[in-house]
């Protein structure tokens, strides 16, 4: 960086000299995902091939019936992008539209794809009779156009779409089907981390369990209730809800690891995140990492905690 620019940068945003620092090498390392470097084929790792979750494997995808008997047998955890998401998530979502048995479904979208197979899923679903629900997040960052015209379409197949809740971030990604069946009313659920996006979930590390138990259906039916029907509840019974009870179960959960960690007891703390920047939560880690906690956590962005400070965060690692 030129000495005569730098100076010029000074002067127009009305910083000091130490206002600028000087980045040796790559300042955006994520842009060179953008380059396309073709006929140089030993430049590239091999493309990832996702497998199909084994208890799924050998399912007939036309027969909804052996996709939902699977499920009863016990729940299924998959893990993308190492687990396919189209033989898992979407295909849970496919039959739960094609199959007569099925009465409705109801899906949060938060991001999705350009070309979406999810939101073709839910058209069919329906076109075919289901009563579908869908609640569309517009304050996803970047994607508040496409969320709405994806809203849009489903409107015009018969959809009912909920357009977030005002002042609140819709982050959830659920989805519910309801399903009769001959010992009655059946609900079948699907829990994600991910977006329910085809492309990302090729990407990114996520998990995702597709269940029927009963208590996990009657949490989430009570979560739809609150987001589609604008029913106030203040239990969701297994499931911790921001901003009604996750952050008083967090707390408590970092003391308890303190309170051990002050007994001799066996503790530690190991938590995944897209970011930590809560002041709260940060003084309560900070707290249980000088009660002796031994405390790893690996955060994907912004991250406002220091780790490894003698006498306040000794004993926490952040990986990036």
């Amino acid at each position: 960086m030129p000495e005569e620019l730098q100076q010029w940068l000074e002067k127009q945003l009305k910083i000091d000299h130490g206002g600028i620092q000087m980045v040796h090498g790559l300042l955006g390392p994520g842009e060179l995902t953008a380059f396309r470097i073709t006929g140089n084929p030993e430049l590239h790792y091999p493309r990832h091939q996702p497998v199909t979750h084994k208890r799924l494997a050998n399912l007939n995808p036309y027969r909804p019936d052996d996709f939902f008997n699977e499920i009863k047998k016990g729940s299924i955890l998959v893990q993308h992008p190492y687990h396919d998401f189209d033989t898992s998530t979407l295909r849970f979502l496919q039959n739960a539209g094609r199959d007569p048995k099925v009465l409705a479904i109801k899906l949060t979208i938060y991001r999705t794809s350009s070309d979406s197979p999810i939101i073709k899923a839910l058209t069919e679903a329906a076109l075919n009779g289901k009563q579908v629900a869908v609640l569309v997040e517009i304050t996803a960052r970047f994607d508040e156009a496409p969320n709405i015209a994806w809203g849009e379409k489903l409107e015009s197949a018969g959809a009912h779409v909920v357009y977030g809740m005002e002042q609140l971030k819709t982050h959830v990604k659920l989805g519910l089907v309801i399903r009769e069946e001959e010992n009655g009313i059946k609900q079948y659920v699907h829990v994600g981390t991910g977006n329910y996006h085809s492309g990302t979930a090729r990407m990114y590390e996520d998990l995702g369990l597709i269940t029927c138990n009963s208590n996990i259906g009657k949490s989430v039916a009570a979560v739809f209730n609150e987001l589609t029907g604008a029913v106030s509840n203040k239990c969701f019974g297994s499931m911790l809800v921001a901003p009604h009870n996750l952050r008083e179960r967090f707390t408590e959960m970092i003391r308890r690891e303190a309170e051990n960690a002050q007994k001799d007891l066996p503790c530690g703390i190991f938590a995944k995140m897209n970011q930590l920047q809560d002041p709260e939560m940060i003084r309560e880690l900070y707290k249980a990492s000088a009660a002796g906690v031994p405390i790893t956590l690996s955060i994907r962005g912004l991250c406002c905690l220091k780790d490894g400070i003698k006498g306040l965060s000794e004993n926490i690692t952040v990986i990036s």
